[in-house]
Formats: structure tokens, sequence, C-alpha cells
């Protein structure tokens, strides 16, 4: 299983602050965006990652990430010159994709909870479980009709239909911006053609496996935290909720050195040398309090 994170994207909605910076370097509470879904990603299993960033942009996303070694996995980079829709983060990584099955998730979406049901959903799509080649997650929100709205069979796992901002919604669960595709992702992708609005749309890709009976929903349960951080009053929700739980439990979230030492991806040696290399801070103290409880 390989991932991608979508990174790119005008970020319209957070302008002025995206005007020299994009909003997945944007902060929340203590960390840049990125790190969120990219400790997901981690949190899953999943090493090898592919980062698509805007053209300004990328240099940033080397100078905060480098290669991913030091957390133990392999990050690679690709540009997207403009937004032509989350379809188009599958045919820019094709060649990252090759044979392998593939998650994407948007870099402006963050989860905090048991992430049981991601670990599960990947096994079963390495495995192909029930006959399903895609998977997406759904998500209970008191009102659907903002959202791309997700029927299904809870007993089969199988998709009935798939809506996008449906006024009378079928269902009260959405789709959040994290799926599991096959390797033939990226040829749908290509054979997609633009909405009115100039995009290629992923609930368009999503339908081309529901169509062939393809298309599994896996469910994500009370108590799991789904935020998406694209708009100013968003972001500052993230923050005081991820402030919230930091705060009382002691405990960071998405600390991307601590994911990589308890996902085994570095060794207590290496976690030291890292911290070591760290300004005085209370990031690094945080580390430092990790490493005194492992020794």
């Amino acid at each position: 299983m390989k991932g991608i994170i979508l990174a790119g994207g005008a970020g319209s909605r957070l302008y002025p602050m995206t005007r020299v910076m994009t909003k997945q370097l944007q902060s929340i509470y203590d960390k840049p965006m990125i790190y969120y879904p990219l400790s997901i990603l981690m949190l899953g299993g999943i090493k090898d990652i592919l980062l698509i960033t805007s053209p300004d942009d990328q240099p940033l996303f080397k100078k905060l990430l480098g290669d991913g070694s030091q957390f133990g996995i392999k990050l690679s980079y690709v540009v997207q010159e403009k937004p032509n829709g989350l379809p188009e983060a599958f045919v820019l990584g094709e060649d990252f994709i090759g044979n392998d099955d593939v998650c994407l998730m948007l870099g402006d979406n963050l989860f905090y909870g048991d992430l049981t049901f991601f670990r599960e959903a990947i096994k079963a799509q390495k495995e192909k479980a029930g006959g399903l080649n895609g998977r997406v997650f759904a998500y209970y929100v008191a009102d659907p009709s903002a959202y791309g709205v997700v029927e299904f069979d809870k007993n089969t796992k199988k998709v009935k239909s798939i809506e996008e901002k449906p006024k009378a919604p079928k269902s009260q669960y959405a789709i959040p911006g994290l799926y599991l595709f096959d390797k033939t992702v990226a040829e749908r992708a290509k054979a997609l053609k633009p909405s009115p609005r100039g995009e290629t749309e992923i609930v368009d890709l999503i339908l081309s496996y529901h169509n062939e009976d393809t298309l599994g929903v896996e469910m994500m349960y009370r108590g799991l935290a789904w935020l998406d951080t694209g708009t100013p009053r968003s972001l500052l929700d993230a923050a005081s909720f991820i402030g919230a739980i930091e705060e009382r439990q002691g405990m960071k979230v998405a600390c991307l050195e601590e994911v990589a030492y308890r996902m085994k991806f570095i060794t207590l040696d290496q976690l030291q040398k890292i911290t070591a290399d760290l300004p005085k801070c209370s990031y690094r103290s945080y580390l430092e309090k990790i490493i005194s409880e492992e020794i």
C-alpha cells in the first residue's frame, strides 16, 4: 500500500493567509497542518508516500520534511501546476503507484481517535475482500447536504448510491477526504471528463468503481473526530480541539517523531539523535520525556 497526500490547491477560502504560503503549511495549534494527514498514513503502516504540492510551495515542504528518512519513511514529491480536480492526484502519481494499491488523503483533513477502522480497511483493500477494488469511508454528520453523501448496505458494505451535496440526502453519512483504490485508479482518472466547473471530480472516479459493483464503504464510528480545516473558522476550531487534547492529556497529537518510534519505523537510538538536533523548545522537551520513559 502506498500513500498520496494532496497538498496543492489555491487555498482561496483561507486568503490572504494563503497568498504567500499554502494552507497545508499553516499551523494547527503547535504543528504545521501537513503533520496531521502524514501521521495518519504512518499510523496506518504506510511508509512510501507521495506529496503533491504547488510549484511555489514544494521547496518549503522539502525543507520541513526532507526525504522522510528521519521518520523511517520514504517521501517523494511531485508538482501540481494548477488545481484540476482531486483525481489528478492519481494521474500525477501514476508512476509512483505502479502495481500497488494506494491511499489518497487530502492535506486539509484531520482525524483524531481510534484508527482500527483504517488499519482494517487497508488490510481488506490489499486482500480485495468481498471482491471490492475501491473503498470510501462513511462518517455520520448532522447536515449531510453539505458533503458528498454515501448510501450503503451495512451488511455487505457495498455502496448503493453516492451524491454530491444532495438537497434530499439518502443517508446521514458523509464521505471524508480519505480513499483506498487499486492499481487501476490512474487509468480511471485519466479517462474522466472535466465537470462544468472545469475540473475532474472525485465523485465521478468513485462512481467508476460503483458502476462495476466493486466499491465498498468502511464505517468511521462514534468517538472519531473528523475536521476539514479549509476555512478560517474550521482552522480555528481544529487548533482549539488539538490544543484542548494536548493540554489535558500532556500528549501530543501528530508528533511525527513519536509516531515513527511507536510504529517501529525508527529505533530509540535514532529518536535520541533526532531529538538532540532539535532547538530548545516544548516539542523537544516532549520527545525527551518520551525517551526518558523508554530508557
